[in-house]
């Protein structure tokens, strides 16, 4: 190339590299010049150097000058390689490479950043790690481009591991642009004032940005007053911003505090500070934190006036938040708006106001600070040559988030012994012992472990010592210990050398993990930077020249209002109170759904709900009503009482209002994932109507809807928009040419009533009434609670059934906290659940075995594994619950009811979780180990995969999962049966003499001497003689060869009756107590023999207990047991059968015929007392009189159902009787004030009424004991064989499957 061209070469590259570097901070420019090699020899400092040609100068990337790079004398941590840039500099990127022709290269490294060549700050990655990956070889250039830009001056890099074969080795290039800025320094007594000329037209946002750097933990920054003596006003508290709003000129000093953010910022580094004033809320952003608060209703449409910067200079009378308190330090880039004010100030415009000693650079004090990092740090300081003799002194300055920690300590040559400054339980302790004993020991100070500077205060004379911290807060005392200090003597800061190395120092206590600075000696400041250089003392793993401390909790890491505590090394989370648990508070200790809390065999009461698991919407206490047939979740408002309403000619309109317990994110989730909702709307109206005309505008209407609702101009039971009622559905109103009753406008009670369904328009908000002028108008409402049955997120399945198939979803961003739960049932023995792929982050639950679950995931630290073994296989279809969770403290997994298993994050290493490729379920992306079987009810933090819907549109996997009875059958008790649902199940009890959800609910009553109940098993020939038509089993005899009879009984009489069993042959089975309050079973099997008495050894049943009682009868062998004692066994002796049987009878016997006198005695005393759970065989009388009336059931006498039969150690899942609050027990029927009103306005209907209901009773009591004294006779025929096993056996009734006396209980009779 000729030298022409070379020269105008290198003068283009030099032009080029100067726009480059002057683009300075405008944004968009690239900024990416390399600043290391034009920088002078002077630039380049290190800890240390192998020889002249192996130094500082030669560590230029790509360059071969000496020896090829710099390599330090020893290759330890303690070795540092420094950049002077010459000026403040934007840095975006680190390149290393090994030394030339070489096997010395870095493998990991740090980097630290100062503007002044002292107090270093460590750059980390993500705020956790602070390690750079280095070299594999000495050739290779590697560049780390930093996520943020960092602006400073000098640069120093940190060895921290090299190739094992070489020593360390460096080559070097940064890369990055001019910086240019406005600054201006404060000290302490000086502020800039701007003032606006004209008051400017209103905007929507107002900003103020600056960054700031101080030494002191406290100063007012800036404070904004506007009009109507509104300000607002940003102040350093204990090295936190405070954003604080006064009002006034009597506004107290406090103010109100509308925002706290950051931490540790009184560290002598630049900080970024952003308010943003928009119209409804704040933005305030420290560094890379933000925080937003509602705007105050006054500063809606408020704005500054004046801008008062570094202290209060304010025209009115407000207190400053922090009096006497300006800031000390530097600030720069100071905006308002697009104003530069700073600039403005050098400018000398009139706008802004420069009061005392601003200088328009930063003078910065050199404070050189010591971090004490782990259990081997400690630093070594020798004795002063000459000690006075009177009196000498240690001080010192620390900061440590620790509670306990060695401080100071050193020996006394007299006496042999030793004096210890410590930390414990955050207060300041001095200890002066000996081997043996201690011989003095102070305290003072609290609270000294919350990351702010404290100082130490010791002092020694020769009879007296003190000990003081921050200067007013101390403790003295006398001794006679006499403490001399020599030039031998030694001074150790913070911990001990390492076991064996030194005898002089002993540390019974924890080591100090923090920071020290100002430390003196008699008076003399210690040079730390000669310790670094090894020039002064000795010290082992310290971090000289700066301060790492790490304020962990801010922002704080722990959610859902966790309180953050932490240590040196770690952080922890109080989650009490929270509603939620884990590491972090992440994860929700309540479920998602009154469903859910069903099939952990829950029954009705109130739950906490917590709709969204671990996401935003707090959980809250929610009535669940349990039901054989649904499970409703029920939400009350402030007015679910019927409510009166009176006419008034001053009353235009009246409107009600209904406030819900539930906050509004949590009432439109429910609607939102819940099968079906409703809600009662019922009008009760007499000269009170609802509609003028079909046309007209409505008299009333009702708002609904999430948020602030929707007017709607429908009723209950009726369409929406329809302008109707029910009735005007169902075309039956009471007025054909109107659609609401009401709206006949009749001068009697009527309503329109029914049920809110449309989910788009629930809950009712508001209720307006309009037609209550005239006189006589009357009405009563009532609007029910919000009711919501069918959770859809729970049954919500797929089933795969191609091991190829997979279904696909967006990426999953949980970074920082991610939980995953789910549930699943397969016959496989492995397959992978989930997956989901980064660059190099990933996450996967997979099935690895019949009995293993494995949670498998990377988030740059390397894969962790998390694995649960199963006692039980996983692959038996039945459905098995999953739930993994990984956060930045910890990774566990659990599976069912098993032990959760924990694997601990690595310290300081990386926490974001960084995905980019699309989820996969029940597959991978490479089509192989996918999963076999269902997947339901799928969640990621919090939100839920509508796995059905993605089903629908995929091959090889269909929407749904049935066969829920193999997992939650064991849920339905007392003889229940599972019953399969398209989602879900339930437990039929007609099988049962229990009710409710899971058949757990005992079905007791409380019984009176003349109480009876009489269930026919076989109605009388001469009723059904002529019915010809009816079935031939109808015809035939119930024989029995075995009963199984189960009851409870409560009672304090004796003798009584408990149960008796007739047939019409004279034959019967008796169930009492004796005379002797034991139990006796009596059966009378053949007419013509005596009765056989089976008595019981358990004594003492008449005592006012509960006591279940369980008989079995097979053939001749009969076994009875009461309570928990154990079972006795009896044979009959005169026969098997028990022929003909006509009807059992609870309580009084009234017909005595075919008994013996003592037995027809006691049947005509009955029962007084509790019966509950009564059942003989298939048939449950005591349930079938009281709910289901339309059985062949007599009840006469008193019955009152109650819950007398309870016995929570017999029945846990019988904990609480509870109904919805409309229909609890004993409450006032909210309909009486309104049927009182219509009796009191109708007496004449009321009384033909009552007539009418008189001559009916009379009547059917005449039919029914005409049916009652009728008797049939039956054809014998015996029932099947039973099983050989006595305790499963299950007698049935009648001779077929489906006779109308069997299990179905279907045959209906009707009795009075």
């Amino acid at each position: 190339m000729p030298v022409g061209t070379k020269g105008l070469s290198g003068i283009t590259a030099l032009i080029a590299w100067w726009l480059l570097g002057s683009c300075g901070t405008g944004g968009e420019e690239v900024c990416d010049s390399p600043l290391v090699s034009s920088l002078p020899l002077s630039s380049f400092r290190s800890s240390s150097q192998l020889s002249s040609s192996h130094g500082p100068v030669f560590a230029k990337v790509n360059r071969r000058e000496g020896a090829g790079g710099w390599s330090p004398l020893i290759s330890d941590r303690y070795q540092w390689l420094e950049v002077d840039l010459g000026r403040r500099t934007q840095i975006t990127a680190v390149a290393t490479q090994g030394r030339y022709g070489s096997s010395d290269w870095l493998t990991a490294y740090l980097l630290m950043f100062s503007d002044t060549g002292h107090n270093w700050r460590q750059h980390r990655q993500e705020d956790s790690l602070g390690a750079f990956p280095g070299n594999s070889n000495a050739d290779t250039v590697v560049q780390y481009k930093l996520q943020q830009p960092v602006i400073a001056r000098y640069l120093r890099l940190i060895p921290l591991d090299w190739n094992p074969t070489g020593r360390i080795g460096l080559r070097l290039e940064i890369y990055g642009c001019r910086y240019t800025s406005d600054v201006a320094s404060f000290d302490g007594s000086s502020s800039l004032v701007y003032r606006v000329n004209r008051r400017p037209s209103w905007t929507a946002m107002e900003v103020i940005s600056l960054k700031f750097k101080t030494l002191r933990n406290s100063g007012t920054l800036f404070h904004a007053e506007g009009q109507r003596d509104h300000s607002l006003s940003l102040v350093l508290e204990k090295g936190k911003l405070l954003l604080y709003h006064q009002q006034g000129v009597s506004s107290s000093s406090s103010g109100k505090l509308l925002a706290s953010l950051g931490s540790l910022l009184d560290d002598q580094h630049w900080h970024h500070i952003k308010l943003e004033k928009l119209s409804t809320h704040l933005n305030l952003t420290v560094d890379k934190n933000s925080q937003q608060v509602h705007t105050p209703p006054e500063l809606s449409r408020w704005h500054i006036h004046m801008l008062s910067v570094a202290a209060v200079r304010s025209h009115g009378l407000q207190k400053p938040i922090l009096p006497n308190r300006n800031f000390h330090g530097c600030l720069e880039n100071l905006l308002y708006g697009d104003l530069k004010l700073i600039s403005l100030a050098k400018q000398n415009n009139p706008q802004v106001t420069v009061l005392g000693n601003v200088t328009f650079s930063c003078a910065e004090s050199v404070s050189v600070a010591v971090t004490f990092t782990d259990s081997l740090s400690f630093l070594q300081l020798p004795g002063r040559t000459s000690w006075s003799p009177e009196l000498f002194s240690v001080t010192l300055q620390f900061r440590t988030w620790n509670k306990a920690g060695l401080l100071l300590t050193f020996g006394l040559q007299l006496h042999d012994g030793t004096v210890y400054v410590y930390l414990s339980e955050a207060r300041l302790r001095l200890q002066i012992s000996t081997a043996d004993r201690a011989l003095l020991e102070l305290s003072t100070g609290s609270s000294l472990n919350d990351g702010q500077w404290h100082s130490v205060e010791l002092h020694f004379s020769q009879d007296h010592l003190s000990i003081t911290v921050d200067k007013d807060e101390g403790a003295t005392a006398h001794t006679s210990v006499p403490l001399p200090l020599t030039s031998e003597s030694h001074f150790f800061f913070g911990g001990c050398p390492s076991q064996g190395s030194s005898k002089e120092c002993r540390n019974p206590f924890k080591v100090f993990q923090g920071c020290m600075r100002l430390l003196t000696l008699d008076g003399q400041l210690v040079d730390l930077i000669k310790v670094q250089q090894r020039l002064l003392g000795n010290y082992s793993d310290l971090q000289i020249d700066m301060c790492g401390i790490v304020d962990r909790c801010s922002p704080s890491l722990c959610e859902h209002g966790g309180r953050c505590t932490q240590s040196w090394s770690t952080f922890h989370c109080n989650c009490s109170s929270s509603g939620y648990r884990g590491a972090t508070c992440h994860s929700s200790m309540y479920e998602k759904s009154c469903e859910a809390y069903k099939h952990k065999g829950n029954t009705s009461g109130h739950f906490y709900i917590d709709v969204d698991g671990s996401g935003p919407i707090r959980p809250q206490l929610i009535y669940c009503n349990m039901t054989e047939g649904s499970t409703w979740m029920v939400i009350q408002h402030n007015n679910t009482e019927f409510t009166t309403v009176q006419s008034s000619p001053e009353i235009n309109q009246h409107v009600a209002h209904f406030d819900y317990s539930s906050e509004e994110p949590l009432l439109a989730a429910i609607i939102r994932q819940s099968e079906h909702c409703e809600q009662e709307l019922s009008y009760h109206c007499r000269k009170s109507r609802l509609f003028n005309t079909h046309e007209g505008t409505p008299f009333s209407w009702w708002v609904g809807g999430l948020g602030e609702g929707q007017i709607q101009t429908y009723w209950g039971g009726a369409l929406p928009d329809s302008r109707q009622c029910s009735c005007g559905l169902q075309d039956n109103c009471m007025d054909s040419s109107h659609y609401c009753n009401c709206d006949a406008d009749f001068d009697q009670w009527t309503d329109d009533s029914g049920l809110l369904t449309l989910k788009e328009t629930l809950p009712v908000r508001s209720l307006v009434l309009g037609d209550l002028q005239r006189p006589g108008s009357q009405a009563a409402y009532r609007v029910g609670p919000l009711r919501c049955h069918g959770d859809k997120n729970f049954w919500n399945a797929a089933f795969f059934d191609k091991e190829t198939s997979y279904l696909h979803f967006p990426t999953f961003h949980g970074e920082l906290n991610a939980d995953i739960s789910f549930l699943f049932k397969t016959t496989s023995s492995s397959g992978v659940f989930l997956e989901n792929l980064g660059i190099k982050d990933f996450i996967r639950i997979e099935l690895s075995s019949s009995s293993e679950v494995v949670f498998s995931f990377d988030v740059g630290n390397g894969p962790l594994e998390v694995r649960v073994q199963t006692s039980v296989p996983l692959n038996d279809d039945r459905w098995h619950s999953v739930r993994a969770e990984r956060n930045v403290k910890e990774a566990l997994l659990r599976v069912d009811d098993f032990p959760t298993a924990t694997q601990e994050a690595p310290v300081d290493g990386l926490v974001h979780l960084q995905l980019n490729s699309q989820l996969f379920i029940g597959g991978t992306a490479s089509r192989q180990k996918g999963f076999l079987g269902c997947i339901r009810s799928l969640q990621l933090n919090g939100v839920t995969l509508d796995l059905e819907e993605r089903a629908k549109i995929t091959p090889g996997v269909r929407p749904g999962c049935p066969g829920h009875c193999s997992s939650y059958g064991s849920l339905c008790q007392n003889e229940g049966r599972c019953v399969e649902k398209t989602n879900g199940f339930s437990c039929d009890c007609g099988q049962s003499a229990f009710t409710g959800a899971f058949c757990h609910q005992e079905v007791s009553a409380t019984f009176q001497s003349m109480t009876s109940i009489t269930y026919i098993l076989k109605e009388p020939y001469e009723l059904s003689r002529n019915a010809s038509a009816l079935p031939s089993y109808i015809y035939t005899d119930i024989t029995l060869r075995g009963e199984s009879i189960s009851l409870s009984f409560r009672t304090s009489q004796s003798p009584a009756l408990l149960l008796h069993v007739s047939s019409f042959h004279r034959e019967y089975l008796t169930l009492l107590i004796n005379k002797q309050d034991e139990l006796e079973l009596r059966y009378k099997l053949h007419s013509r023999r005596d009765v056989e008495v089976l008595s019981s050894r358990v004594m003492n049943l008449a005592d006012r207990r509960l006591h279940t009682v369980i008989i079995r009868r097979l053939a001749d062998s009969v076994s009875i047991q009461i309570d928990q004692n154990s079972r006795e066994d009896f044979n009959l002796t005169s026969d098997v059968e028990f022929n003909s049987v006509k009807c059992l009878i609870l309580g009084r016997v009234r017909e005595s015929d075919g008994l013996d006198s003592e037995l027809a005695e006691f049947a005509s005393l009955g029962f007084t007392g509790c019966l509950s759970g009564v059942r003989f065989n298939s048939i449950s009388p005591l349930k079938a009189a009281l709910l289901h009336p339309d059985s062949p059931v007599t009840v006469t006498g008193p019955l009152l159902q109650s819950s007398c039969g309870f016995s929570s150690s017999e029945n846990p899942y019988a904990a609480e009787t509870t109904h919805s609050l409309s229909d609890q027990p004993g409450s006032v029927d909210p309909r009486q004030p309104l049927v009182n009103a219509i009796k009191s306005d109708s007496a004449l209907i009321g009384g033909v009424i009552a007539v009418v209901i008189f001559v009916t009773v009379a009547v059917l009591a005449v039919m029914a004991r005409f049916i009652c004294i009728r008797k049939e006779t039956y054809q014998n025929q015996d029932v099947k064989e039973a099983q050989p096993e006595e305790d499963s056996h299950e007698f049935q009734l009648g001779s077929q499957a489906d006779s109308p006396s069997g299990p179905s209980e279907n045959h209906k009779e009707y009795f009075i």
